[in-house]
């Protein structure tokens, strides 16, 4: 049996410049962070000449055409793996809830099987090919941080431009800043999940369009991503913090869709008990609440609203077959 995983993300700022839709266009740059919650993919052979998929769903099938999820599928296809297999996956987190697990699962089946195949891939191929499957081949409306960052792991700056093409530079950060980070990032689950693809696909279709204020948007969101980079350089605590609720009023000014009454409400708390900025993970509608505290025992009364808070450290090994 063969076990890889890959971990989960957090950006920082920029996000919503990697969909092509933009960067083509314009340029895309972020600042994402790898956390240890990672989503497993065990392989195995199987005796029954059928293909055997786990995942919220039990699956057989007798052909790759047949399977119905659609990464497996594609997956399997690019591969040309025509000897029945039997995958199971695993998620610390579920999905839908803004970390990115779309892409980091089309990242940890890239990698378990180029290692079955014994394709030795890098890093950045290991991510392009798992862009090429969810944006070309499936057609969905995301962006390419996902797959990078559960590929790399890390803290990195992400350039994405025009002509496709991809650079990825680690930030020099001081292991006892990324340390005071651990310590006073917050993270709390809203009890709310949602597919990100909804609200993508209306910043994707506006993007196509030449929407004035899409992009004027966009752009604008590149720059926090370039301004919270400096920030953690600096090591400025403060500054980052109020980064985080500019950039989220700005990203909420995308759609109607993003937030709603009931983040908006824990948001304000947050900041009422301790937190200096903070907000929504992800394309938005739900799942995670991320806040930058002074102190780490601040933001208790969150879980006494009903809010669960979930506990992480940063990961710098990227998928790895294990």
């Amino acid at each position: 049996m063969i076990i890889a995983r890959s971990p989960l993300r957090i950006p920082l700022g920029g996000g919503g410049t990697d969909l092509p839709s933009y960067y083509k266009k314009r340029n895309g740059y972020l600042v994402s962070i790898a956390i240890d919650k990672y989503i497993y993919i065990s392989l195995g052979e199987t005796f029954n000449n059928k293909f055997i998929l786990n995942y919220s769903e039990l699956e057989i099938a007798n052909k790759v055409q047949n399977i119905r999820h659609p990464l497996f599928r594609e997956t399997l296809k690019y591969f040309n793996i025509r000897r029945p297999i039997h995958l199971a996956s695993h998620a610390d987190i579920p999905a839908g809830t803004g970390l990115g697990s779309s892409g980091c699962f089309a990242v940890t089946l890239t990698n378990i099987l180029s290692f079955y195949k014994n394709i030795k891939l890098s890093k950045k191929k290991i991510a392009e090919i798992a862009c090429d499957i969810e944006i070309n081949k499936l057609k969905e409306a995301v962006g390419k941080q996902d797959q990078y960052v559960s590929s790399y792991g890390g803290l990195n700056e992400y350039y994405f431009y025009k002509d496709n093409s991809s650079k990825v530079k680690k930030l020099k950060i001081s292991n006892m800043f990324l340390k005071k980070l651990e310590k006073n990032f917050r993270l709390f689950f809203t009890g709310y999940t949602r597919k990100s693809y909804d609200i993508l696909k209306d910043q994707d279709k506006k993007t196509k369009l030449m929407d004035k204020k899409m992009l004027k948007n966009l752009d604008q969101t590149k720059e926090f991503g370039k301004l919270v980079k400096n920030s953690l350089i600096k090591k400025d605590i403060i500054e980052l913090a109020n980064l985080m609720n500019d950039h989220w009023k700005l990203k909420k000014k995308r759609s109607s869709n993003i937030s709603n009454s009931h983040i908006d409400k824990f948001y304000n708390i947050a900041l009422d008990n301790g937190a200096l900025g903070g907000k929504l993970i992800g394309a938005g509608g739900g799942g995670f609440l991320l806040f930058l505290t002074g102190k780490s025992d601040d933001l208790k009364i969150l879980e006494k609203k009903g809010l669960k808070e979930i506990k992480f450290k940063f990961d710098f090994e990227g998928t790895k077959v294990i």
